[in-house]
């Protein structure tokens, strides 16, 4: 009953333009401050375009954990389109832990509204991951090519030094995986210990299944607490530790 009391308490809290804690941690969501419920700008004649980019090497979590958020909040309704993407050229990924995932069609980053970047083998610079794609250069390519102001970028866990190799984070604000701070630290990254960062066009969620949390934050931030909270519902999943919004 905690969590249902939690959800409820969430949803109510939002209208009345009150701060939320979620979960046993420190998290907060920044609630409406005029206290109006959500109006998105998002409909079924235009929804938020969801990209989230595959790779081989990908760390499973990374993908599935965003994939069910964006896709269950789809299935319920809600104004989202999402879709996997490659680099480069349609084809099959081969996963962190063996799962093969098959893409169709070709990608324009810059018909996305949201842009999710995964993470996967940092410590292993001899196999397929984040080191072979930044060496590749074409998705790093891609993503400077897509920035704009109405573009979010999403990095989950060690995707985010993906993001940083790619130019597009600098010194702003910004979260990985604990094993990778000190790497986008010396980088000249101004990293911040929370679960997820929002730094307006710029998303991170720390590692791994934080990316589960990166993206209902974006469904909230994007459709509102209702939103957010009848998925983390279907799920199951109770949402912790601290969104930072800079």
């Amino acid at each position: 009953m905690t969590s249902i009391n939690r959800r409820s308490a969430l949803v109510t809290a939002a209208g009345a333009g009150a701060a939320v804690t979620l979960g046993a941690g420190a998290g907060t969501a920044a609630a409406d401050p005029a206290g109006r419920r959500h109006r998105s700008r998002w409909s079924k004649e235009r929804p938020l375009r969801v990209d989230i980019v595959v790779f081989d090497g990908v760390e499973e979590l990374d993908l599935f954990g965003p994939l069910e958020v964006f896709g269950l909040a789809a299935a319920l309704g809600h104004p989202i389109a999402v879709r996997l993407v490659t680099s480069g050229q349609p084809g099959t990924a081969k996963l962190s832990f063996g799962t093969e995932v098959t893409v169709p069609g070709a990608w324009d980053a810059r018909s996305a509204d949201v842009i999710v970047v995964p993470g996967g083998a940092f410590r292993r610079k001899d196999k397929p991951g984040i080191w072979t794609e930044i060496e590749k250069g074409v998705l790093t390519r891609e993503l400077r090519r897509a920035v704009r102001p109405s573009l979010t970028l999403m990095g989950v866990c060690t995707g985010v030094v993906v993001l940083h190799a790619a130019g597009v984070i600098g010194n702003r604000p910004c979260t990985t995986h604990e094993g990778a701070k000190k790497y986008l630290r010396d980088a000249g990254a101004d990293v911040r210990d929370a679960r997820v960062v929002d730094d307006g066009n710029l998303v991170c969620a720390g590692g791994i299944s934080s990316g589960i949390d990166g993206a209902l934050w974006v469904v909230e931030r994007e459709l509102g607490s209702q939103a957010a909270v009848t998925v983390e519902s279907v799920m199951e999943y109770d949402r912790r530790g601290t969104v930072l919004r800079t």
